[in-house]
């Protein structure tokens, strides 16, 4: 549901029709990043807090300052919050806008990835580690070299090897990349140095992780999404173009590519068959919901497959203040996967 109609939603009427509740209703979370680790289900949010600022397309409203994981036995059981994982003022090179993160597990230690604008007011992607799955994680100095935008996500490839995606356009700064270098100029405008409708879509990044997993093995590069007839999506088909939120997770064999497309708030997916892509679009996974952002991530937890994802209804429609729940998906025998509404 588009901010424009939140002034005619009644809320009462809204929780009745809601699909899930939010797992957590004593903070606001959003960008949930679901893993099944250990038996136990771990979800990493970003934390909203209000920051006082007009809302702008650049995200100055989202005063995100700290990471806080969540825990569940089963997917039936309560969230435990446990607290404060990370903040701000812990990471050297970061100043403020911790966004959308996730997390990973190799060898028994824990990895929080994580977005942040830098005291250039550029957005870089750091890495903390951990000896649990709840923290606190403890920072690496310096940004992962070569990084930038926004929405790390990390995905674990049978063959043992690992890779992260990350991108978002507008505050996500990932337009302003196009030529390999930030480009700073219109620093007001959110929407400067975005493709005509008639271009190729910006497309999301993937890079293989190193084998202690605090870098890139790689440089990173563009991972292609394909409409039916085998060509890129355009700019202006912001329906099923890339916006924001990768994830990617694998199922029978084919990797699914899923992203949410902004300003239209639909969370969609593609299939290929490398983690490198190209994925050929597949069709949408969720439908609006209330609040401006759509986030996800999917997990399977005991051989079913779960939609974390986020709005704004606790908060009664306010953007920036979104609560995670979660809805199980299916999929049908091609390996489609059958579009939820998020109110009946």
């Amino acid at each position: 549901m588009p901010e424009e109609s939140i002034d005619h939603i009644d809320f009462d009427e809204l929780k009745k029709r809601a699909i899930s509740k939010p797992l957590v209703e004593h903070i606001y979370t959003a960008d949930p990043s679901a893993h099944y680790f250990n038996g136990k289900i771990y979800i990493y949010p970003s934390h909203d807090i209000d920051a006082g600022e007009a809302f702008d397309d650049l995200g100055s409203h989202f005063a995100m300052e700290d990471y806080h994981v969540l825990s569940m036995d089963n997917i039936e059981s309560e969230a435990v919050d446990h607290g404060v994982a990370l903040h701000v003022k812990d990471v050297p090179w970061a100043e403020k806008q911790m966004w959308a993160p996730d997390a990973a597990h190799k060898n028994g230690k824990y990895y929080l990835y994580f977005p942040a604008k830098a005291h250039d007011g550029i957005f870089r992607i750091g890495v903390a580690v951990s000896n649990t799955p709840v923290g606190p994680f403890i920072p690496q100095p310096e940004a992962i070299k070569g990084s930038f935008t926004i929405d790390p996500a990390v995905f674990e490839d049978e063959d043992g090897s690992y890779y992260m995606y990350f991108g978002g356009l507008w505050g996500g700064q990932l337009q302003r990349w196009r030529t390999g270098k930030f480009n700073a100029e219109h620093p007001e405008s959110p929407t400067a140095h975005i493709p005509e409708d008639n271009e190729p879509a910006l497309l999301p990044i993937v890079a293989k992780m190193t084998d202690d997993m605090l870098e890139f093995a790689e440089e990173p590069k563009e991972v292609q999404i394909l409409d039916e007839n085998g060509n890129l999506l355009l700019a202006g088909d912001n329906e099923r173009r890339f916006f924001e939120a990768s994830w990617l997770h694998k199922y029978n064999g084919k990797y699914y590519f899923s992203y949410s497309t902004g300003d239209t708030h639909f969370i969609c997916y593609g299939v290929g068959d490398s983690p490198y892509g190209p994925f050929t679009y597949g069709g949408k996974i969720l439908n609006p919901v209330v609040g401006w952002t759509s986030h996800h991530s999917i997990c399977e937890v005991e051989g079913k497959w779960y939609l974390f994802y986020h709005d704004s209804s606790l908060s009664k429609g306010v953007t920036h203040l979104r609560s995670v729940k979660v809805a199980e998906i299916s999929y049908r025998e091609d390996g489609s996967i059958i579009t939820l509404n998020p109110y009946n």
